[in-house]
């Protein structure tokens, strides 16, 4: 049975498709996380702007409190871009082989659990997430924890669920890389075992020959 169909991706993810995936494999999820995960940084930064430029235009005369404000703008500015930046640059991907998470603005840095060691997946939605729409993704694995334990702030996790479920726990896609192919942690194929050694034709009689025993001295 062929396996899944190519997905439509947005450039950024798309490229990321591209360089990390291997030639034979599908991507099955590529998302970034919802905006949400925005929330909080911009908490943090609109006091600390709006402190900033306060003091900016307190007394355009005073160097000191001017300085002191387009410095804390400055500062304010640099970290809600890096937060912004990091959200757009990560991305969530499972393929038909491993589940991985993309981040990093200026070192990439690429995590990945293979699909053959997931042997549980939790959904968990909270009452802000099914309003906004997002949830978060428990693997329980075999082995070491995982840095891919948990993932939050997925959109969709209702389709993403159904998804990844189908692609960890049906073997339709056999060896296409599903969840139930064999293989090594990477989803390469086992070598082929060796054939059965045929069994020794009996001897007359219906005895097997064997070596004589030789007497003890």
């Amino acid at each position: 049975m062929s396996g899944p169909a190519p997905l439509e991706l947005p450039p950024r993810a798309s490229k990321d498709v591209r360089k990390y995936l291997l030639p034979d494999e599908t991507a099955v999820v590529a998302t970034r996380r919802h905006w949400a995960v925005l929330i909080e940084p911009t908490v943090k930064f609109l006091p600390v702007f709006v402190a900033g430029s306060w003091l900016l235009l307190l007394d355009p005369d005073n160097r000191v409190t001017s300085s002191a404000g387009l410095l804390v703008i400055l500062a304010s500015l640099v970290y809600y871009g890096l937060r912004v930046s990091e959200w757009w640059m990560r991305h969530f991907i499972v393929s038909t082989r491993r589940v991985l998470l993309t981040s990093g603005v200026i070192a990439r840095t690429v995590t990945l659990l293979p699909l053959r060691r997931i042997t549980d997946l939790t959904w968990k939605e909270t009452v802000l997430g099914q309003v906004l729409g997002y949830g978060t993704f428990r693997f329980e694995s075999a082995g070491p924890q995982q840095a891919l334990s948990e993932i939050t702030f997925l959109p969709g996790a209702d389709v993403l669920y159904r998804r990844v479920s189908g692609l960890l726990f049906s073997s339709d896609w056999g060896s296409s890389g599903g969840a139930g192919a064999s293989g090594d942690d990477e989803g390469n194929p086992e070598p082929p075992a060796l054939p059965p050694r045929p069994p020794r034709p009996p001897s007359e009689g219906g005895r097997h020959d064997t070596e004589p025993i030789p007497r003890l001295p």
